[in-house]
């Protein structure tokens, strides 16, 4: 595997590839491998010729008052997983790299990127929006991989995509759970041993959703109302938001009458964590 930190050697590697006909796979994460990551990267493996992997802890998608500094990072780790997976190239460029003195441009998706994690998060997808964006622009792969549990940000990306006219498919993968059922994060690592128990209460509060759903209940304020009730008689936990919405325009649903995301985001502790489930034609994922 190479590992690439410049801008000149990643588009010198890309353009020999696409000289070669090779079909390309990416997978952009911020580090800290874990097994969610990975199910992007063999899914890659299978479907492309060639797999890259980018590591870029993206400073423009962290607040003020947020854990940029104290985000969990380790190359050598991240490295040894990779090359374990067999992906091809490993792009990890510094902040001077993507974000040179006097940049200026920004990206933005309007009506989804202030809904949800956007509201308590000002800013966070105009800085997703933008990295992803450059990152697209480098690697120029015909396909990228993103997982569900940060639906959010599959969705806006894939719009931004979609309007942009960008050539690349935006293919996203199912969320993938620990072995108690908490959603891997990078962040889980913050939890200590009590904090991580109490988290477990994400995945109960889905669970009574889907049990509800499947019994029929399409009152989206009564199906918000259990979760929440269910989230609060965790000491530890303390809501952000419960919301159920339209998968496509995040706009807020009254009643289940088309497909829905079902998304929570709830501190245990200090610490922020989200989880989802999708209700579709098909049944309900998570």
């Amino acid at each position: 595997m190479e590992i690439v930190n410049e801008i000149e050697p990643l588009r010198e590697k890309i353009s020999l590839w696409k000289k070669q006909g090779l079909k390309i796979g990416f997978v952009p994460t911020m580090g800290y491998l874990h097994e969610g990551h990975l199910s992007l990267v063999r899914e890659s493996k299978k479907r492309c010729q060639v797999t890259v992997v980018s590591i870029f802890v993206n400073p423009k998608q962290f607040g003020p008052s947020e854990d940029y500094n104290l985000y969990p990072r380790d190359l050598e780790r991240d490295r040894r997983l990779l090359e374990q997976e067999g992906v091809n190239l490993l792009y990890y460029p510094s902040v001077e790299a993507m974000y040179p003195e006097g940049y200026r441009t920004y990206v933005e998706v309007e009506l989804l990127q202030d809904k949800l994690c956007g509201q308590s998060r000002p800013g966070h997808f105009r800085g997703v929006c933008t990295v992803v964006l450059k990152l697209f622009n480098l690697v120029q792969p015909d396909e990228a991989y993103f997982g569900w549990k940060d639906a959010q940000q599959v969705i806006i990306i894939k719009k931004m995509v979609e309007d942009l006219n960008l050539p690349v498919k935006v293919v996203p993968l199912p969320l993938v759970r620990d072995h108690d059922g908490l959603a891997l994060s990078s962040r889980n690592t913050y939890l200590n041993p009590e904090e991580r128990k109490a988290a477990l209460v994400l995945k109960k509060s889905l669970d009574l959703a889907e049990k509800l759903i499947l019994a029929g209940e399409r009152d989206t304020g009564r199906i918000k109302e259990k979760i929440k009730e269910l989230i609060q008689s965790e000491p530890l936990a303390r809501i952000d938001y419960v919301e159920i919405v339209d998968l496509k325009t995040l706009e807020s649903l009254e009643q289940l009458d088309r497909e829905a995301l079902v998304a929570l985001a709830v501190f245990i502790g200090r610490t922020r964590l989200i989880d989802n489930l999708r209700v579709v034609s098909g049944g309900i994922e998570k």
